[in-house]
């Protein structure tokens, strides 16, 4: 089973949300934490990955050899992208 970190930037633009969305993203990320790859899809041009969460996304990189998702981004789908 992997193991969930925040980047210090994920977890600021965690608290900012409410409380509503901040369970659901939570609630999220516990059920990815077995089969990761079976719910998120590859960023293109990056080595990242996408998260979707009702109309906010996550990006995440992933370590294999270590059993670790790393949450570097949350935000809009609208915001998410242009970065």
């Amino acid at each position: 089973m992997y193991r969930i970190l925040f980047y210090n930037k994920a977890k600021n633009q965690l608290e900012k949300l409410p409380i509503n969305i901040k369970e659901r993203i939570l609630n999220s990320l516990e059920r990815i934490k077995i089969r990761p790859y079976h719910f998120i899809k590859r960023k293109q041009g990056t080595p990242y990955y996408i998260f979707r969460v009702g109309s906010y996304r996550l990006i995440l990189d992933i370590k294999n050899n270590q059993l670790i998702i790393f949450v570097i981004e949350v935000g809009l789908r609208k915001n998410i992208y242009k970065r």
